[in-house]
C-alpha cells in the first residue's frame, strides 16, 4: 500500500489534481481521504457561533482519528469516513466507509503541518497557485457550494484564510517531496506524479 499526501492552499486546485491522478490510475486502485471529513463535530455550539470557525486552523481537525483511519487502512480494516457539512457545522450520524486500496491519497490544506501524520505518508505533494487564483476559486466554491455571500467569504478570507495559509499552510510546502505549480493544469507535473506512483507501486 501507498500512502500520498496531498496539500495546498484553500483554492489551490488540491482536488482536481488529486481527480486527475485517479482517472490515470487504475479503476479501484485508489481509495481518496478528504481532511476536510475530519473536522470537528461542533454540533453543541450555537449555529452563530458555528459559522465563526477558524476553519484554517489545525485545532479545528480532529487529526488522531485521521491517524487512526490511515492506520486502519494499511492493516486491511474498512474505515467509517466522517461526513461533514460546511451548512450546518456539524457531523452526520452517517459515514463513508472506505476499503482499502493499493493507493491511499490524504487530502486537504494542512495535512503537511502535523509530523505525526507526514511519517505515514511514502509521499507528499504540494499543489501551489498564485494568491490571486486561489481567492477566486474561493469565492466561486463558497457562493456556489457552501451557501455564503460575498462579503463574507471576503470577511472570512482576510480573517482567518490569508493569515492561517501564511502561519500553516504554506510553511508546511518545505515537507513536500513534490510540488505542482498551477494546480489541475499543470499537466506535466501531473504526468510526473502518476510516473512515480506507478514507479513506488512495483518496487
Amino acid at each position: 500500500m501507498l500512502v500520498i499526501g496531498i496539500a495546498g492552499g484553500t483554492g489551490s486546485g488540491k482536488t482536481t489534481v488529486v481527480k486527475k491522478i485517479v482517472n490515470s490510475l487504475p479503476k479501484g486502485s485508489v481509495a481518496v481521504l478528504s481532511q476536510d471529513s475530519y473536522y470537528r463535530d461542533n454540533g453543541h455550539l450555537p449555529l452563530e457561533d458555528r459559522k465563526k470557525i477558524n476553519f484554517d486552523h489545525p485545532n479545528s481537525l480532529e487529526f488522531e482519528l485521521l491517524i487512526e483511519h490511515i492506520n486502519m487502512l494499511q492493516q486491511g480494516d474498512v474505515i467509517p469516513e466522517p461526513i461533514y457539512s460546511y451548512l450546518t457545522c456539524t457531523r452526520s450520524e452517517e459515514y463513508n466507509p472506505i476499503s482499502p486500496r493499493e493507493i491511499i491519497i490524504v487530502e486537504g490544506i494542512l495535512v503537511l503541518t502535523q509530523p505525526k501524520l507526514r511519517k505515514l505518508f511514502d509521499l507528499s505533494v504540494f499543489v501551489y497557485a498564485d494568491a490571486d487564483d486561489r481567492l477566486a476559486r474561493v469565492l466561486m466554491r463558497d457562493i456556489v457550494e457552501r451557501g455564503r455571500n460575498v462579503s463574507d467569504v471576503l470577511k472570512r478570507y482576510a480573517a482567518t484564510v490569508k493569515p492561517m495559509h501564511e502561519q500553516f499552510i504554506e510553511p508546511s510546502m518545505r515537507y513536500a517531496d513534490l510540488i505542482v505549480p498551477q494546480g489541475g493544469h499543470n499537466k506535466v507535473a501531473i504526468d510526473v506524479l502518476v510516473t512515480l506512483i506507478e514507479k513506488n507501486l512495483k518496487v
